[in-house]
């Protein structure tokens, strides 16, 4: 039963990256990957948000497998955020990988803590 509810959180996560990413960059005409940065602080603060909520047992392992694994794992991407900051690097846009990879870092880890403070403030 487990699976299935990571596959269907995933069935929701994954297409919602891939919308969300386009519509973003359709938006910016900019090297920055925007999208990508988007759905995964988007998906931190998801996870922080459910974390903190089982936490205080107000969310159960089910919620957990089908919001923090399946949507959060779906939703984010490491894979595509490294292939952006490798790519900006190899077109000389150092400054924006650079960028890249500080913003999605603090911004990310910010999301999680305030999702998981939002818990808190909700459930604690």
């Amino acid at each position: 039963m487990n699976w299935v509810l990571v596959v269907a959180g995933a069935a929701v996560g994954a297409p919602l990256r891939y919308l969300t990413d386009r519509a973003v960059q359709s938006r910016h005409d900019t090297l920055f990957p925007w999208g990508t940065f988007l759905v995964n602080v988007a998906a931190s603060l998801i996870l922080g948000l459910v974390t903190g909520a089982a936490l205080a047992g107000a969310a159960s392992p089910h919620v957990q497998l089908l919001l923090g694994t399946g949507l959060c794992g779906a939703l984010s991407t490491y894979s595509t955020f490294s292939y952006e900051t490798l790519r900006l690097a190899e077109q000389g846009a150092a400054r924006y990988a650079l960028a890249n990879v500080a913003a999605s870092l603090a911004v990310g880890l910010g999301a999680a803590w305030a999702g998981a403070a939002a818990a808190r403030a909700l459930w604690g």
